[in-house]
């Protein structure tokens, strides 16, 4: 008789959950996607926030049904092995641990940037440890301090809205939508600004540790999305009502040259502890979310099975975490990961790509497949609207994936 696995604990309620979400997404994404993004789609910056709206809507309700129906460690890993088959489920896990892997390595060196930016490389590392520290003292001490940088990143962010808009910079003129880098360039920036929307995930990988998960998870996951899409959107109208979208295409430090442009300089450094703080909040739940994959996977012996191991007091997954945290602090060390928004867009479309592909066969019901077919389509389009060299790592990197499960499986089939 097979032993049961070990489990970790349910202790996340619904407002937890909310916060964890909101920690994922309210984080340096908002601080540097929009200058990318802003070059990318010009006068159709808007559109482009609105298009990846709606394609993390329609992940994050795919998701949420999902996540209810299995609500195990892993995520799309769990939905795409249970519902479309193992090898599916192997590559939605691949892409998650290894674009998310590098996110996390890109938000501790951002930590260092804004911090300390000539030791920018030492301050990461030590990011790194203390994060993985924390995790691995229990999930409830982790979603303390989610709070702690969810309400920081909130107060930073809203004295940058009301820092802008009540300035005698605002030009309304600067808001008007249009299309001067056409379709592909909002497509493009759409994709970028995914970046800054693909946190809601995290809730569906920590399903094992939340309480009441069919009840709990669908209430969670569009509770967040929606809140982060109010606080993008009024951030975004903000900055653009006073850069305009040809200054903030040109802006390295978007929300911080907004404020200064808005008359504002005594902002600027409350800014920059304001990014830096949302850059731990990134990095602490992309390290929650990777150690869960990573057991997930462990557990069928995708990674090693040492991996899956609880922690018998703190109810975790340790040497999970240990081993995500040990990679991401080399890679911090060694790495400057500037491309870094665009290959984690690439690994999470294609993951969300997946669990869309999964919430399709939940029902043959016509109504109940509209929202995964066109996640399905607008995760397709916008990976493959990326930066041509965005497209092409990831790409590469998934097949890297596909021939090492191939080789395994036919290893084990001899």
């Amino acid at each position: 008789m097979t032993p049961p696995r070990p489990a970790l604990r349910r202790t996340l309620g619904v407002g937890d959950a909310v916060v964890i979400g909101l920690g994922s997404m309210i984080g340096a994404g908002i601080f540097v996607a929009l200058g990318p993004a802003a070059r990318a789609a010009g006068s159709g910056l808007l559109l482009g926030l609105a298009v990846a709206a709606v394609v993390a809507y329609c992940n994050a309700m795919s998701s949420a049904r999902l996540a209810a129906l299995y609500p195990a460690s892993g995520g799309t890993y769990v939905y795409g092995r249970e519902r479309l088959g193992a090898f599916w489920g192997y590559l939605a896990g691949w892409s998650f641990i290894v674009g998310k892997t590098a996110s996390c390595a890109a938000m501790a060196l951002t930590v260092g940037a804004y911090v300390w930016p000539s030791q920018a490389h030492a301050v990461a590392v030590a990011a790194v440890v203390a994060l993985t520290a924390v995790n691995y003292g229990g999930m409830q001490k982790s979603a303390w301090l989610t709070r702690v940088i969810v309400a920081v990143v909130l107060a930073v962010l809203a004295s940058v809205v009301v820092g802008c808009l009540g300035s005698d910079a605002v030009d309304a003129g600067r808001l008007g939508i249009g299309l001067s880098s056409g379709a592909g360039g909002v497509l493009q920036a759409a994709g970028l600004l995914f970046f800054a929307f693909a946190g809601y995930a995290r809730i569906a990988t920590l399903g094992e540790e939340v309480r009441d998960p069919a009840r709990t998870i669908p209430r969670a996951i569009p509770l967040a999305l929606g809140i982060a899409l109010a606080v993008y959107a009024a951030v975004t109208v903000s900055v653009v009502s006073v850069l305009g979208t040809d200054g903030l295409g040109l802006a390295a430090a978007p929300l911080a040259d907004a404020v200064r442009a808005a008359g504002l300089p005594g902002l600027v450094p409350i800014v920059r502890v304001g990014a830096a703080v949302a850059a731990l909040g990134s990095l602490l739940a992309l390290i929650l979310g990777v150690s869960r994959t990573t057991l997930a996977m462990a557990r069928d012996r995708h990674l090693p099975h040492a991996l899956a191991a609880v922690h018998p007091r703190f109810q975790v997954p340790h040497r999970a975490e240990l081993a995500v945290g040990a990679v991401v602090a080399v890679l911090s060390a060694t790495l400057d990961v500037r491309g870094a928004i665009g290959f984690s867009s690439f690994g999470v479309l294609a993951y969300y790509a997946i669990a869309n592909a999964s919430a399709w066969t939940l029902s043959p019901a016509p109504a109940s497949r509209v929202v995964p077919a066109l996640g399905l389509l607008g995760c397709v389009t916008l990976a493959f609207a990326l930066p041509g060299v965005s497209v092409v790592v990831g790409a590469a990197v998934l097949a890297v994936g596909a021939v090492a499960y191939g080789v395994r499986m036919g290893a084990a089939s001899r």
